[in-house]
């Protein structure tokens, strides 16, 4: 037994050797193969770069050169091309006529270059052009005014570099796949001396989420103290490699219903989602002229309503309409939307005390100032408490009826539900729950505040997926459970694991339905603010104003009013000429804390009146009243500035809203930069909503800001929203969820045959 250990090592080694030598020789072939690769990859990169890059000197210089050339100004045309060409990697400018001759150029201009288009080689890419001193880049550009062509801008980029970096990229590329062969030769050798039961136990954790080589429990013997040190950078390197692969998925996907209905088919099986929230999509209301359907002005069911009607489904909601109860079958159910029915809306009924307790109360007394730090103090009261297990019971209870197998996919919704993924995972173990998690996460200290803080964290640890807006919410999550539960917390794998559940934390950035859904439909810009003027009896040269909350607290609009007074005190002559709208829709109103917001809202609203109404133009216009999406957009479409000054906000998604209403690429966005759309949207007006003075400047910068600068900056966030639209976020959650039902299918298979 003695000779056989002492052997083993030596087998061990020998086995080693006999997959490490090949590997070395086909990782070597491999290096050669891919270096021409990269090569042509990295040429393809920086002509695609070269070529945004002139897109926007060319729309940068096109106004000023073609008012220049108008003039005959040659002074100033060459003055300005001089400026521009001292950019890092621009080698020359030069400026054609209609007949393409070359006009005017910078000293470095090419002699071999001329105003029109160079011929292509099959072997070089559009805009590349091989000269004796060297590779350039030339794209041509015309010059067009309103009515006519009147010539075209060359623009020439120095590639030379290229070649620089093409040396430097087959020197690492060979250097890599060299250390990449001593790396796995390495751990090959270390995987060969653990025995085949630490192995299959090796893999069983792996699968279950639990990070790589950890100690196992049980009678299995521990891995060998010299692994320990690679245990860190091994997880933190697969964490890496997860997000990348991620990333990858999602730039290979154009997100849309179409194609989130695909994934849940190939992914998820054709699964169907039940979505849990306390807010329902529609709500039918009784009206003098019969029962009128309504959305209500929540970002949850922004977000939330397009992803239901791409994957069908049941939505479960509190029925808070008073034509709820005769608009649902006998089960409580209504097929919605109400003009082209996608998905079952399942309602249900709160008493008014239970409403009392479990929404005005714990939720909104409680956790809600909890988790804003919005300068109002959290009240817990135990009768909420009660209400709020009660209420999230019931919920769970509608979860298991809808649900049609024992392992369904259930989408959690907000801070109103956090006792519930734990409720259902009690009910049903096999369960995919994605719980997000639509405001912040306080630190620490700030959430030991709640006397139940234990039950909601073990509630919430019930979820496969717990979702947040940003990384940074991720974190004070995962140090709140490590402070107040016994967890094992991995933060290179952003995981929990408690008494065998395991819970993965994860960012992602909700955002809006792309295309809207009123794209196409509606009259062109000026026809609207026409309209809009039209109706608040406005001037049509008034400068207009947006900001779109509900009233509550945390949304800044006191601080926001506040600026829009500071600006007519620093800028008087604007008194009369801009009007700031304010659309506020009623918003637990039977609280004492929203009641005297409103009333400060309405007073202080009345005051900049007072003092800045110009012939009949008053300073602010208060809506505080409930407006339909499409109206809201109306009101987007006509202002020249939205303001969005939230004191602390999971996301705000009025910020994309306005982005994607400006159609016409107008219009900017001040933005706070306490809200989760500030870490995206980062060509608004990023501003501390608390700094009047600050935010007043901001504002005046937007009113005064030039079109051409107004629309480089909203090309760029109509691009992120259209990319990163709701879509993507419910398509990241999924295709996580459905990774993690595959591995623990596998895992459940390799426990059966071992």
């Amino acid at each position: 037994m003695r000779q056989n250990q002492h052997r083993f090592p030596f087998r061990s080694l020998q086995l080693s050797l006999r997959f490490v030598i090949p590997l070395a020789i086909a990782l070597a072939i491999l290096a050669y193969g891919v270096v021409p690769l990269v090569d042509g990859l990295t040429l393809r990169w920086a002509v695609r770069d070269m070529d945004i890059r002139s897109r926007l000197i060319s729309n940068t210089l096109q106004e000023p050169l073609i008012e220049l050339l108008q003039q005959g100004n040659h002074s100033r045309i060459n003055a300005l091309l001089l400026r521009t060409s001292k950019d890092e990697r621009l080698l020359a400018l030069g400026v054609c006529d209609q007949t393409d001759k070359l006009l005017f150029r910078t000293a470095a201009f090419p002699g071999e270059l001329s105003c029109k288009a160079p011929d292509q080689s099959d072997s070089d890419p559009l805009h590349l052009v091989r000269l004796p001193q060297g590779p350039v880049h030339v794209t041509l550009n015309p010059l067009e005014s309103e009515y006519s062509r009147i010539g075209s801008l060359v623009l020439v980029h120095d590639m030379s570099y290229m070649e620089r970096r093409s040396a430097d990229t087959r020197k690492y590329v060979i250097m890599l796949f060299a250390v990449l062969g001593v790396v796995i030769s390495l751990i090959t050798v270390f995987v060969a001396h653990l025995s085949w039961r630490g192995w299959m136990e090796g893999v069983r954790a792996m699968l279950r989420g639990e990070g790589i080589l950890k100690p196992f429990t049980g009678p299995q013997q521990a891995p060998s103290s010299e692994l320990q040190p690679l245990v860190g950078d091994l997880r933190a390197l697969l964490r890496n490699l997860d997000a990348e692969r991620r990333f990858a998925d999602d730039s290979t996907i154009t997100w849309s219903p179409e194609s989130l209905r695909t994934l849940l088919h190939k992914q998820l099986v054709g699964e169907r989602v039940i979505v849990v929230s306390n807010r329902e999509p529609y709500i039918h209301l009784k009206k003098e002229g019969g029962i009128e359907v309504h959305r209500p002005a929540s970002g949850l069911v922004t977000a939330v309503e397009p992803v239901m009607r791409a994957c069908s489904g049941t939505w479960i909601a509190h029925g808070s309409g008073s034509a709820d109860r005769e608009t649902v079958d006998k089960h409580d159910r209504v097929r919605v939307p109400p003009d082209q029915p996608e998905y079952t809306l399942r309602r249900i009924w709160l008493t008014e005390e239970e409403e009392k307790g479990y929404y005005y109360g714990f939720s909104n007394e409680g956790l809600w100032p909890l988790c804003h730090i919005a300068h109002v103090r959290p009240v817990f009261r135990s009768s909420d408490w009660e209400q709020y297990v009660r209420i999230n019971q019931r919920f769970a209870d509608a979860v298991i009826e809808e649900a049609d197998s024992d392992d369904p996919v259930v989408l959690v919704q907000d801070y109103h539900f956090a006792l519930l993924p734990g409720m259902i995972r009690k009910a049903l173990p096999k369960a995919t729950i994605i719980t997000f998690w639509h405001i912040p996460w306080p630190n620490p200290e700030s959430f030991g505040i709640c006397p139940w803080r234990e039950e909601l964290l073990k509630g919430m640890l019930g979820s496969t997926i717990l979702g947040f807006h940003t990384p940074y919410h991720c974190k004070n999550f995962l140090e709140t459970a490590d402070r107040y539960l016994e967890t094992r917390i991995e933060h290179e794998s952003s995981t929990i694991s408690r008494r065998g559940q395991l819970t993965m934390v994860e960012s992602y950035p909700i955002s809006i339905q792309w295309p809207p859904p009123w794209r196409g439909t509606l009259p062109p810009v000026e026809q609207t603010r026409s309209e809009i003027l039209t109706d608040l009896g406005l001037p049509a040269d008034q400068l207009l104003g947006i900001g779109v909350d509900r009233m509550d607290y945390t949304k800044g609009i006191l601080e926001r009013f506040n600026a829009v007074e500071r600006l007519f005190e620093l800028h008087p002559e604007l008194a009369g000429r801009f009007t700031f709208i304010q659309i506020a829709a009623p918003s637990r109103s039977a609280l004492e804390e929203y009641q005297a917001f409103e009333a400060r809202v309405h007073t202080l609203a009345g005051r900049i009146n007072n003092r800045f109404t110009h012939n009949g133009r008053p300073a602010i216009i208060l809506k505080a009243e409930h407006h339909e999406p499409d109206q809201v957009n109306r009101y987007y479409r006509a202002a020249q500035v939205c303001m969005v000054t939230s004191l602390h906000d999971g996301m705000n998604l009025v910020a994309k809203e306005y982005v994607a209403a400006r159609d016409d690429e107008r219009g900017v966005l001040v933005l706070s930069q306490f809200t989760g759309a500030a870490h995206e949207l980062h060509e608004a007006l990023i501003v501390n909503p608390y700094h009047v003075e600050q935010t007043a400047e901001a504002l005046y910068q937007a009113l005064t800001m030039p079109e051409y600068e107004q629309r480089e900056r909203m090309r760029s966030m109509r691009a992120l929203v259209r990319d990163f639209n709701v879509y993507r976020w419910a398509g990241r959650m999924l295709l996580d969820a459905a990774r993690v039902r595959q591995r623990q299918k596998l895992a459940a298979r390799i426990g059966k045959e071992s």
